[in-house]
């Protein structure tokens, strides 16, 4: 079901404009003027906002909870503009990897003869390409910042107003050590779609499993000495490496059975299996338990934000059954930077406006519509007319219901791109035995033992194994090629092909141009490959794990 929308609430303002017989839309210097003014009064406003219920008991409304805190108007809209940010530069000043800004700089835009480049060349070849701070962002998957904020699903805050002069996710902390740099969320939830930048969309093809192997390999063989004579660090500088280091031999991962596939589950089951209770309490070297994530391929994607509002348990297999998700990413996320979740757990006492706005920012993510990249004619809507009663009777008992304008009285004399709007989302989250490979369900056995730590039991974070996957929402299909949490099927024609019939290799490419990387007839990659391609971006879906 191809999902166009409209920004904010379609469904409330296109049954009243057609109440009155005339639609009504807000021009766009009114959307920043109510911006402006939200962002002014949000230190202002107080609000008793009411912690939301994340068991998966609670009943979510149709449409979901693009609101959970339910805010009032102009703070919800400051709220997400905060939260974006939050997406945007990494908030947690405790955690545990935090390289001195200046030093890494200076290594990375010296010639060849500095001694860390050296080690690095030894290690991996003269193949990365990095020969300025932009490139070594570029290589960590990391997005330029659009030339303006936008709005609706492609509003991208910037700081203070001013266009940044790094990429999305580049996070600069200052530190009692100095300036340091880590990355943030956006890494992995941001993407180009055909030269707009989307918050939420999946970046099809981050590295940031890629640089934290790349780092494991790396750190052991530059000690503080050597770093700081090779990089002119200052003793400040030097510490804040050395804390960095030290908190490195507390993380292991693997790298992903292809690009554009995250290995975050095993990176956190493998650090956490390094946190042997003694080792961690003397800091002294931790000991590698037997893990089975080491050889297991429990590869998935990053997930869409925007689907989050719809569901009441988490992650592809729905194994996380309670707890605000925001919460449990953030534990997550720095149990795999090897930081103290001691320091972690304060940071949370300290900043629960951080976690309001970020999770807020997630839950209220729009997807990206159709009819802003393809002219309405596009979609023939007899066609889909008929598709959605075939959708009914075979699709949405596990993807749920989706009330469309077309289905309301005489929606015909209105404008095709309001004919196709969604103007109601039933869904239920369930999981089930979808067909496809079960490796990374199995996979989650591995991190069932977060259950046990203190920090997962204060904020209500459970985790039950699953046998099977979540069918998701179908909101914004259209923009989540390739399909399937293993991103096996490239096409939503893949997607409606029997398995066996469904193509085992394709050719993966960067979503610029809709003319050539986009096949519009199957929505999703086009079959043939792309000039140039590198052998990195062919798909096999052969490998165990990629079924």
């Amino acid at each position: 079901m191809v999902d166009v929308g409209l920004y904010g609430k379609p469904e409330l303002s296109l049954q009243r404009s057609m109440a009155a017989g005339t639609i009504v839309e807000m021009k766009p210097n009114w959307r920043i003027l109510v911006s402006t003014l939200a962002i002014t009064l949000s230190g202002q406003l107080t609000s008793a906002t009411t912690e939301p219920d994340w068991s998966r008991e609670v009943a979510i409304p149709s449409n979901g909870r693009a609101n959970p805190y339910e805010l009032a108007p102009l703070e919800l809209e400051a709220t997400i503009r905060h939260g974006r940010l939050h997406a945007l530069n990494y908030p947690v000043d405790v955690t545990g990897i935090l390289l001195p800004y200046e030093p890494v700089r200076r290594v990375i835009e010296r010639d060849t003869d500095n001694p860390i480049l050296k080690i690095i060349d030894s290690i991996f070849g003269k193949v990365t390409g990095i020969k300025s701070f932009d490139s070594f962002e570029k290589r960590f998957g990391l997005l330029t910042y659009p030339e303006t904020e936008g709005e609706g699903p492609y509003f991208v805050p910037f700081e203070d107003g001013l266009r940044p002069e790094h990429r999305m996710g580049f996070t600069s902390v200052e530190t009692e050590l100095g300036r340091a740099i880590t990355v943030s969320c956006a890494q992995c939830h941001s993407a180009n779609l055909f030269g707009r930048r989307v918050i939420g969309l999946t970046n099809r093809f981050t590295r940031a499993n890629e640089m934290f192997m790349n780092a494991l390999k790396v750190t052991p063989h530059v000690s503080p000495s050597l770093f700081a004579s090779a990089t002119e660090a200052t003793l400040d500088e030097t510490a804040l490496y050395r804390r960095s280091r030290n908190s490195l031999a507390f993380v292991d991962g693997k790298m992903p059975e292809q690009l554009g596939l995250d290995t975050s589950l095993a990176q956190v089951a493998l650090s956490l299996a390094k946190r042997d209770a003694d080792a961690w309490a003397t800091k002294s070297k931790p000991r590698d338990r037997y893990e089975a994530l080491k050889r297991y391929v429990a590869d998935s994607k990053p997930a869409v934000w925007w689907n989050v509002k719809y569901k009441n348990r988490w992650l592809a297999d729905g194994s996380v059954v309670s707890g605000n998700p925001i919460y449990t990413n953030f534990i997550w996320n720095e149990i795999g930077r090897g930081t103290d979740l001691r320091d972690l757990d304060r940071w949370f006492d300290e900043n629960p406006k951080v976690i309001e706005e970020l999770t807020t920012a997630v839950f209220a993510a729009e997807p990206p519509r159709f009819t802003d990249f393809f002219p309405t004619s596009t979609i023939p809507l007899e066609s889909a007319k008929r598709g959605q009663k075939i959708f009914e009777t075979s699709c949405a008992g596990c993807h749920g219901h989706y009330e469309k304008a077309w289905d309301l009285p005489n929606t015909n004399t209105l404008p095709l791109a309001h004919q196709l709007a969604t103007l109601k989302v039933d869904y239920r989250t369930k999981v089930v035995k979808v067909g496809t490979d079960p490796q990374r369900a199995i996979g989650m056995r591995s991190l069932a033992k977060l259950n046990d730590l203190e920090i997962s039991k204060k904020h209500g974070i459970v985790i039950e194994v699953t046998e099977g996957y979540v069918p998701p929402p179908l909101v914004g299909i259209w923009a989540r090629w390739p399909y399937f949490h293993n991103n096996a099927a490239p096409s939503l024609c893949a997607v409606l092909t029997p398995a066996k019939e469904r193509p085992k290799k394709y050719w993966a490419r960067e979503a610029n141009d809709p003319a050539t990387d986009f096949d519009l007839e199957c929505n999703g990659y086009p079959s043939e490959k792309p000039a140039g391609a590198k052998r990195e971006m062919q798909f096999d879906a052969t490998k165990l794990g990629l079924k």
